[in-house]
C-alpha cells in the first residue's frame, strides 16, 4: 500500500492537499483511500475541519491500514478543532486496530496522538508506551519515531519542573535525531538540550551550544529567532 509521507509538505498544507488529490485520481482503489485520508489531514491543517470530516465520511475501508488511517485522521481533526475529548476515542481505536494488525508505524503514531490528548497524569506513561513500541519495532519508520517521543517525554518532565529528567530525554532525542540525519530537526534537538541546560543553571554549557547553533544557522543561510532569544537571555 502506498506510503503518503513523501508527498507531504507540512509547511504547505494547501499544496499537499492538491498533490494528494491528484495522486488519488490515478491510484488504485486501496491507495486512493490512503491518499484521501491525507487530504482530510491537510484540510485539518487549513482549519477546514468540516470538510475534512466529510472526506473521511465518504471512505469505506476494506483493509486494516485504511481503517486505522481514517480514525487516526478523524482524531486529529477533532484535536485540531479544540475537542480533545472527542479525539480520544478515535486515537484509542487507531491504537487497538494498528496493534492487532501489526501496523507498527501507525501504532506508534496513534499512541503519540493519544498522549497529546491524555490527562497530564497519563501523558508520561502513554509516551513511554509509545517509545517501547517504537524501540521494539522491525519497521524503520516506526523506530524513527523515538526521536519525537523522547522530545515529548522531555517536555512532560520540563512542564513538571523536572529539568534533570528533561535534559536526559532531550539528550537521547538528540542522539536519535543525529542517527536519522535531518539537519533542521537535529538543530532543534540541540536547542532543546541547551534550553534544559539553561534551566538547570548550567549557563556556560547552554551558551556554548546556542552559539554553535547560531554559527551553523548562519553558515546555512538560515535564522532561528528561538536561538536569538536564548542568546539574549544567556548573554544579557
Amino acid at each position: 500500500m502506498i506510503d503518503p509521507t513523501p508527498l507531504w509538505d507540512f509547511d504547505d498544507p494547501t499544496g499537499s492537499e492538491q498533490r494528494f488529490r491528484a495522486e488519488a485520481e490515478a491510484a488504485d482503489p486501496e491507495d486512493r483511500l490512503v491518499l484521501m485520508t491525507q487530504v482530510a489531514r491537510a484540510l485539518g491543517l487549513q482549519e477546514k475541519y468540516d470538510e475534512g470530516h466529510a472526506v473521511l465520511d465518504d471512505l469505506s475501508p476494506t483493509e486494516d491500514e485504511v481503517a486505522v488511517r481514517i480514525v487516526l485522521e478523524r482524531g486529529r481533526l477533532f484535536r485540531s478543532a479544540g475537542s480533545p475529548d472527542e479525539a480520544r476515542p478515535s486515537f484509542e481505536a487507531a491504537v487497538a486496530t494498528a496493534s492487532q494488525a501489526g501496523l507498527e508505524a501507525l501504532h506508534v503514531d496513534a499512541l503519540h496522538m493519544l498522549a497529546l490528548v491524555a490527562d497530564p497524569a497519563e501523558q508520561l506513561a502513554v509516551n513511554e508506551r509509545a517509545l517501547a513500541v517504537a524501540r521494539n519495532a522491525s519497521d524503520p519508520a516506526a523506530r524513527d519515531w523515538d526521536a519525537s517521543l523522547l522530545n515529548n517525554i522531555g517536555m512532560v518532565h520540563a512542564d513538571a519542573g523536572r529539568w534533570g529528567e528533561a535534559l536526559d530525554s532531550f539528550e537521547h532525542a538528540l542522539a536519535a535525531r543525529e542517527r536519522i540525519g535531518v539537519a533542521a530537526r537535529t538543530r532543534t534537538a540541540r536547542w532543546m538540550v541547551a534550553w534544559a541546560l539553561r534551566n538547570l543553571g548550567r549557563t556556560d554549557e547552554a551558551l556554548a551550544l546556542q552559539r554553535a547553533l547560531k554559527a551553523d544557522l548562519e553558515a546555512a543561510g538560515e535564522h532561528d529567532p528561538y536561538v536569538d532569544e536564548e542568546l539574549a537571555l544567556l548573554e544579557g
